[in-house]
């Protein structure tokens, strides 16, 4: 059983110098929700998910690239990348997000 408790999002993950860390906070059948630290020009290659996913960015800015078309992701803002479409990230400041993942 999961333990109820307050807890302060982006102190859940550290940033580390030239990485990327991930902290996964939940992982279900029904999906997964995972928190990433990346430093600056830290990223993920384009790549696509079976599913559909809501990434939340709670401090920096990212370029978030889907589908081919750049977004830029600040602080406080939200982007879902949708199933089955390319997508790819990098961080142009250090940032924190929290990747929402539904499988259904």
């Amino acid at each position: 059983m999961q333990e109820t408790n307050v807890m302060r999002l982006a102190e859940l993950a550290a940033y580390q110098d030239g990485a990327v860390v991930s902290k996964t906070l939940l992982s279900k059948l029904t999906g997964t929700v995972t928190l990433f630290a990346f430093d600056k020009g830290q990223g993920l290659s384009e790549h696509t998910a079976p599913f559909d996913a809501m990434a939340q960015i709670l401090d920096g800015e990212a370029e978030i690239t889907v589908a081919g078309t750049p977004f830029q992701v600040r602080q406080g803002e939200m982007l879902i990348m949708p199933a089955h479409q390319p997508h790819a990230l990098r961080a142009v400041t250090p940032f924190k997000m929290l990747l929402t993942m539904i499988r259904s």
